[in-house]
This record gives C-alpha cells, structure tokens and sequence, in this order.
C-alpha cells in the first residue's frame, strides 16, 4: 500500500516523536505553542489543504519532534481534517500520541481518546482545561481514568504551563515501558465479531496496512471505514476479508437489529459516558460572567445586538488600525525605503527603460505586498486570533447558520465573508476551517465578490467623491444584492450538498496574548511567503507592459467591450487591467494613464468621464476579481482551475453587470 509520508524530514533528528491530538477548542495550540516556542514549521499534507504544524522541545537530554493534528472529533476520514488526523500518526509510527481532553467536556473528548486506543497506537492523555472545570464545579479523578483506559493520564493548563512537565516525562517514558495502553473492550456482538475477523486477517495477509494490528484493522472494517475498506480490497487476498467483513455484520445486524457500522460507534459514545461518569468528581457549578455571556451570544433576542456590536467594533478597528498603519506604512515607504530602491536602481542600470522595469517590482511590487499584508492582513489576523481563542467564532456560527445555509454554507462561512470587507486575502484563507470542497468554492466565490476595503476606497474616492453620495450608496447595495444572488444560484447549480452544522459550543475564554501573537505571526508570515512574489512578478509584467508602450496596444482589443458595451474612455480599460496588481491602485492608475492621454488637467476625473461614467467604472472595479494576490491564495487553496473558474466568473460578471447599468443610466 502507498502511503506518503509528510513529517519525518520536519522532524529532525528527533530523538522521540509524538503527535499533539484532540478536538477542536480543547486547548492543543496552547500546549503546541508552549512546548515548542519558536522553532515552528508549517506544511500542508501532500494533496490536501489542511495544514500540519511541526516543532521540537528539548527534555531531559533528549529532543522530542511534535506535530500538531487538525483539531477533529472523530477518526472516521470523512472530511480533510479527519483523514490528515489519522494518517498522519499511522504512517509515520510516532512514539507517541498526546490526546488532549478538555476537563469541562470530558465524555465528548473520550470518544475521540477511545479512537486512538482502538487504533493500537501508544497513547498519554492531557486533561486539560482543569481550571476552568475546577471554577465549574468539576474535577476529574484522572488516576481512575488512567486506570479505566490503561493509559497515562495528566491533568494540564497548557496556557500556564502547568503540568507539562510530567506530561513529558510519561511521554518519554512510554517507548521503554514494557506496559501498553490496551484496546477498548465493547460488548459481546462487537467483540465476538472483532474477533472471528482478526483471526482471518492474521491467516491471510502477509502484511497489513501500516503495521495495524488484525484487531485494529477488524473494528475498522466492520465500521465500513470509507478509506481503508477499499484499500483492503484491493490487496492480495483483500476481497475475501471484505466479504468475511460483511457476513459478519449481516449476522450481527440481524441480532442487534441495527448496523454494526452504527452500532460500533454507538458502543463507542457509550464507554466514553461510562468513562467519563466513573472520572467526575462533580460539586455545586458556579456560573462564571463567561458562561452567561455565551449564553446571551447565542440567544438571538440577545445574540443579534452583540453580533452588531462585535462588528462595529471589528470594522473600526480594521478600517482605523489599517488605515492608521497604511498611511504610516505609506510615508515610511516613501520617504525611506522607495529612495533607497530608486538610488540603487539607477546606480545599476541608469535612467532606462529596464530601471523603470525594476522600479515597478521592487519598489511598486514590494510595496503593494507589505501595503496591504501590513496595515490589512496583519490586523485582521489579529482580530481573528483573538476571536477564535475566546469562542466567540463558535457561537457566530450557531447564531447565523440558518442564514449560511441558503448558501449552501455552515455558520462558520460567516466570520470569514465578513472578514472579506477588510481584505479578501485572509478571509478566504480561513475557508480552510469548512468541511467540504463544495463549501470552500462557493464561500470563495462570495468572499471574493465582497467588496474589501481596496475596493471601497475606490467607491469612496471615485464614484462618491465625484459623482455624488448616492452613487456610492447604490454600488454598496448593488454589490449586496449580487452577493445574495450569486449565493443562492451556486448553492443551486454546484452539485452535492452542506453538511448540517455540528460543533461542540463551549464558554467564552480570555485569550493568551503569547498564542495570539503566535498565531498571527504564523499566518501573516504564510501570506507573504505566498503573495510576494507573485505580486513581484505580476508587477514586473505590468512594468514591462507600460515601459515599453505596449500597454496601449491593448486599447484596440478592449474597445468593443469598454467602449462599446460599457461606454467608458479607453483608459479606463488600461486602468481596470493594471487594477488587478491592487484594487486600490484603480483611481491610480486611471489618473496617471489619463494624465499621459489627456494631459495634466485630468486628474480632475470629471474633466474626461461623467458621473455616470465613474459609476460604471467603479461597479466593475467592485465585481471583477479582486487584485493578483487574490488569485495567487485562490489557486493556493482550491486549485488552479477553480482560481480560473472564480476569475473568469467575476470578470464575467462585471461586464454583464457593468453594461446593464451603462444602458439603464443612459435610460434614466
């Protein structure tokens, strides 16, 4: 059997390796942050989107490599973040695995710690959270558990490094102890079914996928596992175990009267309730003020109000902050770094043609990465970091999910289309958080028609500046409208369905100022790797394009379009074409194409282009694909033919839209 492996070169040399595993929200960044400081490493699992966090802690003499999983709730390789989770810890034979429980939910997390075991994989288990289970009323007897599950058990508050220590000490103890964490046992139909199957999996495969053992491989069969099944069947051998695999859970299903495939999983939760009971030691609960406030977030009567407030407080801070920093950044680029740039350019090849070339990439390509990455993305990502780690994303996409799903689209779509009005790069990055690949391209598409604040500067700078308020006001609502539109339509045209939202909900938490600034620095620093030089390159292009005069040899083939069908001056074309280097670079570029046309007077756009001209042009300047970063994040994360497909629609789009609003204005 194939299998690719993605971590051991990230590893090192690595004396122990171990895997950090657990729910989402249970507190693993925390505890990967704590262990592994700086020495981060971030990968994407061969094939897939899901990203895969590598560091190394040094401990008693030794240096253990750590691998942070996708946070899951089950193994069952239905989605991206479940297939990585497993495959990950199975085909690169880890030490150990860390599967981190949250002490406040302990009955839901077990389930996902019993996957593991049933797994036959070496296991310690981080309770974690206990403070806060403690302010709860709650505390678990985590020697108990240990013994129930035959595993190391340690009670943990990664956020103020307490416990570590020891959890790392029976994580480098786990490899020479001659003790092992033992399978789960469940009731007698599941064992007697497990057992007669591994008996025949021992006698008949040479090998067995990943060096499972019979009984693992078993329990995975007779749940119908959707990866592994086929797989087995096409080993030596292979169609005989299946068809031994199906008498069984026929006979079982005609006992039990449901699925083994569902009662397995059943038997699963049922164990970890048992589990969990036998842990508690549960005294009077205190709410905390997080707790209440939750509440009240999820509440719609109350929700609603909140969720207005967390906006108007999330825009002003993103519009201010990245105004504030653009404008800093602006000058400081401008008074020192562009000069710099500038002297050392023309020291190299003078005042030519090929240095205005090299000026466009690094001086205008720099700036326009870092003038959007700085003041916009960063930003963002910290807002973000600190909405994720307080839980209010969670209960945002309770609160909205009935409205995501006319989309086609979970509540969590919802954070990430209104962060798309700050900047669409990192809010179609966050996409990643959604379970199927349907979801990421129809939430892609919205985000990218959102307009984000390049472009309203653009409506507020143009259209209102000069024509007028209202034609303002009607480019944000017409945008809306499509918005809505193209959201119904793609949930209707896109084949396949939404899954129902499920998450856990938990309290609001404060967020740790070392994991916000961690997490941010970790995205920030991907955007750039990812945008920079594909901006430079696309600069250098439009550099080429516009030094060389061949710029306006693209007047003639967009006539019919911009002329003809949206009544625009031909620059305004040349302007649109630029735009897509940076949104905002639209009036820019209009002002200085213009000024090269019509000479120095045409700053002043009204000198050259109506109202109702500057409309039109801004309308398609809102719709069409945002800026060259944005295609460069589209391709990374959905391929390069839904960046195409996303592109060719939105420029498509604009054009219709554009002509439409042409002609009607000339009515009206």
């Amino acid at each position: 059997m194939s299998s690719c492996h993605v971590s051991t070169k990230h590893f090192g040399q690595a004396d122990l390796t171990i895997a950090l595993a657990g729910n989402p929200n249970v507190g693993k960044s925390s505890l990967f942050n704590r262990l592994t400081g700086a020495s981060v490493e971030t990968a994407n699992y061969p094939g897939k989107t899901v990203a895969l966090n590598f560091g190394s802690v040094h401990f008693k003499g030794q240096k253990i490599g750590v691998m942070d999983l996708p946070g899951t709730y089950a193994l069952g390789a239905l989605s991206e973040d479940q297939w990585v989770a497993r495959q990950a810890v199975l085909e690169n034979h880890l030490d150990a695995i860390v599967a981190i429980a949250d002490a406040t939910n302990l009955e839901r997390n077990l389930y996902l710690v019993l996957q593991y075991l049933d797994l036959g994989l070496p296991l310690v288990v981080a309770v974690n959270l206990v403070d806060e289970a403690k302010r709860a009323g709650i505390e678990i007897n985590t020697q108990r558990l240990s013994s129930d599950l035959g595993a190391p058990v340690v009670p943990t508050v990664a956020t103020r490094g307490e416990g570590i220590d020891t959890l790392l000490a029976n994580v480098a103890e786990l490899p020479h102890c001659a003790c092992s964490a033992s399978a789960p046992t469940y009731d007698i139909e599941i064992e007697a079914a497990i057992g007669n199957l591994a008996k025949l999996i021992q006698g008949t495969l040479a090998e067995l996928p990943f060096d499972l053992s019979p009984r693992a491989l078993a329990l995975l069969l007779l749940e119908e596992d959707a990866w592994l099944t086929p797989a087995v069947g096409e080993m030596p051998n292979g169609a005989s175990i299946l068809a031994k695999a199906r008498a069984l859970a026929a006979e079982a299903e005609a006992r039990i009267g449901e699925p083994l495939s569902m009662h397995i999983p059943r038997a699963r939760h049922s164990l970890a309730h048992a589990l969990a009971q036998d842990a508690l030691v549960q005294s009077a609960p205190r709410e905390p003020i997080s707790h209440k406030l939750w509440r009240w977030s999820i509440q719609p009567v109350t929700g609603l109000p909140i969720l207005i407030l967390v906006l108007v407080g999330l825009f002003a801070y993103l519009f201010w902050t990245g105004g504030t920093l653009a404008e800093l950044f602006s000058g400081f680029w401008g008074d020192w770094v562009s000069p710099l740039i500038q002297s050392a350019v023309a020291w190299v090849l003078g005042d030519s043609a090929l240095g205005n070339i090299a000026l466009w990439g690094l001086d205008a390509g720099i700036e326009a990465s870092l003038g959007i990455g700085i003041p916009y993305v960063l930003t963002f990502y910290i807002a973000l970091a600190v909405l994720e780690d307080s839980g209010y994303m969670n209960s945002l996409a309770f609160l909205l999910d009935a409205l995501m799903k006319r989309f086609g689209l979970h509540g969590r779509a919802a954070i990430m289309l209104l962060a798309g009005a700050g900047c669409n790069v990192p809010a179609i990055m966050g996409t990643r958080v959604l379970t199927t690949r349907r979801e990421r391209i129809i939430a892609s598409t919205l985000v990218v028609m959102t307009p984000c604040s390049a472009r309203v500067a653009v409506i507020a700078g143009g259209a209102a500046l000069f024509a007028g308020w209202q034609y303002g006001a009607a480019l944000l609502l017409i945008s809306f409208g499509l918005l809505i539109a193209v959201g119904i339509g793609l949930n209707r045209v896109i084949p396949g369905h939404s899954d129902d939202l499920v998450m856990e909900m938990f309290p609001f938490r404060v967020p740790t100022l070392r994991v916000t600034i961690r997490k941010t620095w970790y995205r920030f620093k991907e955007f750039v790797m990812m945008a920079l030089p594909i901006v430079l390159i696309g600069s250098f292009v439009m550099g080429a394009l516009y030094e060389t005069n061949t710029v306006w040899a693209f007047t003639a083939p967009l006539s019919p379009i911009v002329e003809g069908w949206l009544g625009l001056p031909p620059v305004a074309g040349l302007a649109l074409l630029f735009a897509v280097l940076r949104k905002e670079l639209a009036l820019q570029f209009l002002v200085t194409l213009a000024i090269v046309q019509y000479g120095a007077g045409a700053d002043n756009l009204l000198l050259f282009m109506t109202p109702q001209q500057l409309f039109v042009y801004s309308l398609v300047n809102t719709i069409y694909i945002p800026c060259i970063a944005t295609v460069a994040v589209l391709n990374k994360e959905l391929g390069t033919r839904a960046a195409l497909g996303i592109s060719a629609f939105t420029i498509a789009l604009a054009i219709v839209v554009g002509g439409v609003a042409h002609y009607a204005l000339a009515i009206i």
